[in-house]
């Protein structure tokens, strides 16, 4: 049986948990309710190292991994009914965030990125052209920074970044990151993945 990567059953399981948790943008202490954002990040991310580790031992070819990553981001990206109006905010930048994880994981799989120029060299240059207004360029650069880190090097120091895109983006690389610092099991584990409703 064909493995599966990440289902529209497990990605509605958690758009449900966001609609359950009443979600709202406030200012206060209580971090819990946006918890289920982070969780629903982790989870895509770790679907989509699973693809690359699989392409890596060769269950699967290149081809089948971009393929099956772009099935994923098509989960992500479909649309949805309102979850309220802040919910569906941070499903945007959450959604944002994702994208550079897509495609970071695609050029990692092709080989199509810079591999001399330092990383933080690569941030520092996709800041200035957000700010130039070359969207398509930042998200360029970044992605070859994501695909870098998918290959092992540590993302650098950067410090706080003011709110944009670029930030934004740099979310789903820091996912990624934390990812690949965390447990590996995703590499060995044998597919028979469970569909998300116990998350």
């Amino acid at each position: 049986m064909k493995e599966e990567f990440y289902t529209q059953k497990r990605w509605l399981n958690w758009l449900n948990k966001v609609k359950e948790s009443n979600f709202k943008l406030t200012e206060s202490d209580d971090k819990n309710t946006g918890a289920v954002f982070i969780y629903i990040m982790d989870d895509v991310v770790l679907a989509c190292l699973k693809v690359i580790a699989r392409c890596e031992r060769e269950i699967i070819t290149p081809e089948e991994a971009i393929a099956e990553i772009a099935g994923i981001r098509s989960i992500v990206f479909q649309d949805h009914e309102s979850l309220g109006e802040d919910a569906d905010l941070m499903l945007e930048s959450l959604k944002t965030s994702l994208a550079a994880v897509f495609v970071s994981s695609q050029r990692y799989i092709t080989g199509d990125f810079d591999r001399e120029s330092p990383l933080d060299e690569l941030v520092k240059n996709a800041i200035a052209a957000e700010q130039k207004q070359d969207l398509d360029g930042a998200f360029d650069l970044l992605s070859q920074v994501g695909a870098r880190v998918i290959g092992g090097e540590s993302l650098p120091e950067m410090g706080e970044m003011p709110y944009c895109m670029t930030a934004e983006l740099m979310d789903g690389i820091d996912a990624i990151s934390a990812a690949m610092l965390g447990d590996d099991s995703y590499k060995e584990d044998d597919g028979t993945e469970d569909d998300g409703s116990e998350v």
